[in-house]
């Protein structure tokens, strides 16, 4: 029996773009297999499509996963830089008559495969019991695809079966000489030690093969567990118009990594009804039972909903380090010791009110803003010569106000209308539209205290005279 320490995960990534929502959930999930057993996580960048793979695509997927906080263990492989051993695996199975070159050309490969098509069956190539080389023509090298039908033992799908006549002779080096996806995943994941492979159903067909390979090799075949892809909020395929970009798109939303990794989990994965996880909690729970056959749906209000409970749970100093540098530059701001003075006292506020730390920008907004500011259309409507005099008779009884405390403040202005005898309305609006601009922000008594004296009177006299 195989001890859970000697699990060995990994993820694959192409490196022709972003990390997208669904790798990054591909690689949470063997990221927390591999943990929840004691395990190891590995990342390959398979990279063998020189055209379409990047160095920038590969910064931008390890910046991705050392965002989200899913670390590898040891260096990540590059599939390309291991074409050597994928080509001496491929003449191995020529030698042991499990493979063998194929000189037939394009057009003639075309032709077979019409025939085949035509006839129900998978391509044979006419060289896969020998023959003369024709001269120095160039070859392919491809699998003798058996004759039996293959079946897959899955942890998500079950047992899947494939006819044998579904499976052509696979190409695994072309003409050039580079090796083919299915060669070079097979070969790289056993000399890596995988045990388990957790990737989309969308390569379910492509383990059926890689199971065939796995058996002409004679190499024990890992665990496979195809979930299903990750579909849009309409239950359509999941594409850039529903939210399917990069985690750096998720960062720069303002989602922190560990409540994208929260959701991320449960989309998916279930574990009860138990929504809400911390990174110890998932690794505990986690397993492959757990997986969902169906397709999950991307929900960005419950994304909001966990990354919320997440942003609560924060340390303040992280969040405020966080904020700061998302409002780094931002014209009409105060910034340095002044913004991290007024900022500080309202974190508890900030968490409460913002889903995202982009909301905890918009959330902080009134209180950094520099005077003299403007102050909205819908927000000036609130300013009459009425609403500016009762506020110029309110200036002076703060000013006048010791007790600087959002409680003793709301007490204040409460008394202060009943003085006046008008409703709380009549003094709120006015209030607000001087002293936040317009801008979104809590009671007014609570505004008045994280300002402070010095700021909210300041303020008042940006719009009123004194009494």
């Amino acid at each position: 029996m195989q001890n859970r320490s000697d699990i060995i995960t990994r993820f694959a990534p192409s490196p022709t773009g972003f990390l997208h929502i669904g790798g990054a959930r591909t690689a949470l999930f063997n990221y927390l297999f591999a943990r929840q057993a004691g395990g190891q996580f590995k990342l390959r960048i398979e990279d063998t499509d020189r055209e379409r793979s990047t160095t920038e695509a590969v910064d931008a997927i390890l910046a991705g996963m050392n965002w989200l906080g899913l670390e590898w263990d040891g260096e990540a492989v590059s599939q390309h830089a291991r074409a050597d051993r994928h080509r001496e695996i491929a003449e191995e199975l020529v030698a042991q008559g499990k493979a063998f070159r194929c000189y037939c050309t394009p057009e003639e490969v075309e032709k077979l495969r019409e025939e085949a098509f035509a006839e129900g069956r998978a391509l044979r190539s006419p060289w896969r019991d020998g023959g003369t080389p024709p001269g120095d023509m160039r070859f392919t090298v491809r699998f003798r695809a058996p004759d039996s039908d293959v079946t897959l033992h899955d942890a998500v799908q079950g047992d899947v079966r494939w006819a044998a006549k579904e499976f052509d002779d696979l190409i695994l080096l072309r003409a050039d000489g580079n090796p083919t996806y299915n060669l070079a995943v097979v070969v790289d994941d056993h000399d890596m030690g995988v045990t388990h492979i957790i990737r989309g159903d969308d390569h379910l067909v492509n383990g059926g093969r890689q199971a065939q390979l796995y058996d002409a090799l004679g190499w024990d075949r890992p665990v496979f567990a195809h979930i299903p892809l990750i579909h849009g909020p309409d239950g359509k395929k999941l594409s850039k118009r529903h939210g399917a970009l990069g985690a750096e798109a998720y960062r720069e939303m303002g989602y922190l990594p560990e409540g994208l990794r929260n959701y991320l989990a449960r989309l998916g994965w279930s574990h009860g009804d138990q929504e809400l996880f911390n990174d110890a909690e998932l690794i505990a729970a986690f397993s492959l039972a757990g997986l969902n056959k169906a397709p999950a749906r991307l929900d960005f209000d419950k994304m909001a909903f966990v990354n919320h409970h997440h942003i609560r749970q924060a340390d303040n100093a992280r969040l405020l380090a966080l904020l700061t540098e998302r409002l780094e530059g931002e014209e009409g701001l105060v910034s340095g010791a002044v913004a991290n003075a007024r900022l500080t006292p309202a974190m508890d506020m900030l968490k409460e009110r913002s889903k995202t730390l982009a909301e905890m920008e918009t959330q902080a907004y009134f209180l950094l803003r520099e005077r003299p500011f403007t102050i909205d259309d819908t927000a000036r409507k609130h300013l009459s010569p009425e609403a500016l005099a009762l506020l110029s008779r309110l200036r002076a009884v703060l000013a006048a106000h010791n007790d600087w405390d959002s409680e003793a403040l709301g007490e204040l202005l409460k008394a202060f209308a009943q003085d006046e005898g008008v409703g709380f309305g009549k003094i709120g609006q006015p209030l607000r539209a001087v002293l936040t601009g317009g801008a979104p922000a809590p009671d007014m008594s609570l505004v008045l205290a994280l300002l402070g004296r010095e700021e909210a009177i300041a303020r008042l006299d940006d719009h009123t005279r004194p009494a």
